[in-house]
């Protein structure tokens, strides 16, 4: 089936008279057991286990699951509170002390801070590599790598990472791939395809749609899940919401519609913004002008709705933009029906979250200026979009 119709019917009960049509809420956190079944310890769990406790398994989670799973291709998802307790779950399964993992130099803060602050605490080591070089990848390869993490689009600048790159070298090295495609969605890039073992997603975003609902989800292979099922959810308690799960479920639904309208939305918005005096690098994957717009073509089906653009005194811009603007929500977060726009300064990437090196760093404002602003383009009618940016950019 086509994506527009598995965003829509996976996932369902099936068609048995008396029976709702569409995936019921259901907020119980216990479920009638069979003691012949499973006991109190999370070591019972088997692959026919019924839902016993909702922080285990929920129906409506399930669901989710089962939705997500086919639109990523994957044999199994797991579904988790927010992105960062999937992505968390995934590091804290998979690495123990003495193992080596890699990151992207530029991705979202929370993996970032969680990468070099905690997990060099707990005898992780962590190396932090430019992932849209493969070449730079391999040469940061140790014996004790196990896993690699990029994200594509990286968060905020929309650097581009080559999976099925990535995932020959890593591969030839004995460990594992993960892949963040927040920003891309399943519409656009399903990285399970092109070799990766872990496709990560913060389902707040795109996946709702509606910014009412935290989510985040792993999606691989079904040993892989069943195993960090039993530890990364159950043993860290990260479970998501029964109601957060029906409410991303039922924004599933749109995605396909949403993520196209998202597209020629952006498509507008960046040719306007590289048309006007004062903005500097606009950068969309889309666009001829993205460095790396022959990767996006190859990789990505939909090119996305997040735009990224430089102007001189960004600091001063953000301020007019949060005073003026009045259709674009000047706030954070992306993947909204609604445009939001907001200012994060290099300082903030360079010396913060990311603690980039000198070669990092002179790499980044060579991307990014003095800041970026990382401009969600919803799916309002793109006349109007333009409009409101037009009158708060003066």
């Amino acid at each position: 089936m086509k994506p527009a119709t598995l965003a829509i019917h996976s996932g369902l009960s099936t068609s048995v008279p008396g029976q709702p049509v569409l995936s019921p809420l259901v907020p119980a956190t216990s479920f009638f057991a069979d003691p012949d079944a499973i006991g109190f310890s999370a070591n019972d769990l088997g692959d026919q286990t019924p839902h016993f406790y909702s922080r285990w398994s929920n129906p409506t989670a399930e669901a989710l699951e089962q939705r997500l799973a086919a639109l990523d291709g994957g044999e199994a998802a797991l579904t988790f509170a927010s992105g960062m307790a999937a992505i968390s779950g995934l590091f804290l399964h998979l690495l123990k002390a003495g193992d080596h993992l890699i990151v992207s130099d530029v991705c979202y803060a929370g993996v970032a801070e969680l990468a070099h602050e905690s997990l060099p605490e707990w005898g992780i080591d962590v190396t932090k590599v430019d992932t849209s070089s493969p070449q730079a990848v391999a040469n940061a390869l140790r014996p004790s790598t196990r896993l690699v993490h990029i994200e594509t689009p990286a968060n905020p600048i929309l650097r581009l990472a080559d999976i099925a790159a990535i995932a020959e070298i890593v591969h030839q090295h004995g460990a594992k791939l993960s892949v963040d495609a927040t920003m891309a969605t399943p519409i656009a890039t399903r990285p399970l395809e092109l070799g990766a073992d872990f496709v990560v997603h913060s389902l707040t975003k795109y996946a709702c749609g509606h910014g009412d609902a935290l989510g985040g989800a792993v999606i691989g292979r079904r040993k892989a899940l069943a195993d960090l099922r039993k530890e990364a959810l159950i043993h860290f308690g990260g479970a998501i919401n029964p109601f957060a799960a029906w409410l991303i479920l039922r924004g599933l639904e749109t995605l396909p519609m949403r993520m196209a309208a998202h597209q020629a939305n952006a498509a507008a918005v960046s040719e306007f913004l590289s048309n006007h005096p004062r903005v500097g690098r606009v950068l969309w994957p889309g666009s001829p002008s993205h460095p790396q717009h022959e990767l996006a073509r190859r990789q990505m089906r939909n090119f996305s709705g997040m735009v990224s653009f430089t102007a001189d005194d960004g600091p001063a811009l953000a301020r007019r933009f949060a005073e003026r603007l009045k259709l674009v929500a000047y706030a954070v977060s992306l993947g909204k029906t609604r445009s939001l726009l907001f200012h994060i300064p290099a300082e903030d990437i360079i010396r913060s979250s990311f603690r980039l090196d000198a070669t990092a760093a002179q790499r980044y404002r060579e991307w990014t200026g003095d800041g970026t602003f990382r401009l969600s383009v919803g799916i309002e009618d793109p006349a109007d979009i333009i409009a409101d940016l037009e009158q708060a950019l003066g």
